[in-house]
């Protein structure tokens, strides 16, 4: 996506902030990046490409997603034919029925956290840990389209994220440089849609917990005693992995592939992609005490 672009940026930022010399920077200050701070951060996210994602399906709900959901021919529902040639799957949102070209990508945008941490300068070095809590405001999204034709699309968002880490740096004066990273926890919100109006579709609820952990660095210039600014890179990545949907006959024929006996009851649905991903460049902001 637009990572390259990003980082590319980032690295302009920081040589600005290495070589910046702001006037209030003299006051004598031994260890400007010792003690108790608090701050936030504003950025921009990004998505990682994830092509090859797509749907899967346990058509006898016995909790193992590798079965196909299959035609009274025997045919496979989500493959292309000749009569439907854009059946399949794409790694982003669909904006029509039954084309893998009417497929969007993946929405890369803003997010922003509070954070609170604390340091330790040894000299020029400097050891610390922060908390953050923030949202971030990306979506990622996967569709596959059936020979029927219809679409179905599973995406997922952040509703809020919070992480613990460690950093450690090297001072150049009044200039950190530092490593970063820790676990990381957020709330996440998935949903469904389809164009299918003949099947019934019911997820296991919207709202999931998801696990995993942030790494990254950054570079943070003191303005004065005790304010400081900086740019952090971070990549995050957390197992999201409990979003369901089971979709039941409705008003289809008993010949649906869905409830195609012997597996009259229904299938259900999982996304392939049990990660969600994204890199993350933000300013930052500090009050030091």
């Amino acid at each position: 996506m637009r990572t390259k672009s990003l980082l590319s940026g980032a690295t302009m930022l920081v040589a600005g902030l290495a070589f910046a010399a702001p006037a209030l920077a003299q006051e004598a200050d031994p260890k400007p990046f010792d003690g108790l701070y608090v701050g936030g951060t504003v950025g921009f996210d990004a998505q990682p490409n994830d092509v090859g994602s797509s749907i899967l399906f346990d058509r006898n709900r016995d909790g193992n997603f590798n079965e196909l959901v299959t035609t009274a021919a025997g045919a496979n529902a989500f493959a292309p034919t000749a009569a439907q040639p854009g059946a399949g799957f794409c790694n982003g949102r669909a904006t029509s029925t039954g084309a893998l070209t009417g497929c969007t990508n993946d929405k890369d945008n803003i997010s922003y956290s509070g954070r609170v941490g604390f340091d330790k300068q040894y000299g020029h070095f400097v050891i610390g840990v922060v908390g953050e809590f923030g949202k971030s405001q990306v979506r990622d999204s996967v569709s596959g389209f059936s020979t029927t034709p219809a679409s179905y699309v599973m995406t997922r968002k952040v509703d809020f994220d919070a992480n613990a880490r460690l950093r450690a740096g090297y001072a150049f004066d009044k200039t950190l440089f530092y490593a970063t990273g820790g676990g990381a926890y957020a709330k996440t919100k998935s949903s469904f849609a389809t164009s299918n109006t003949a099947n019934a579709f019911a997820d296991n609820g919207s709202r999931h917990d998801a696990w995993g952990f942030v790494a990254g660095g950054g570079i943070e210039q003191k303005l004065g005693r005790h304010f400081s600014i900086g740019l952090e890179y971070l990549y995050n990545q957390y197992k999201d992995d409990e979003y369901r949907v089971r979709v039941t006959q409705g008003t289809a024929p008993a010949t649906n592939p869905f409830v195609l006996a012997p597996n009259t009851g229904g299938t259900d649905f999982k996304r392939s992609d049990d990660k969600f991903r994204w890199h993350s460049v933000r300013a930052t902001a500090n009050f030091r005490f």
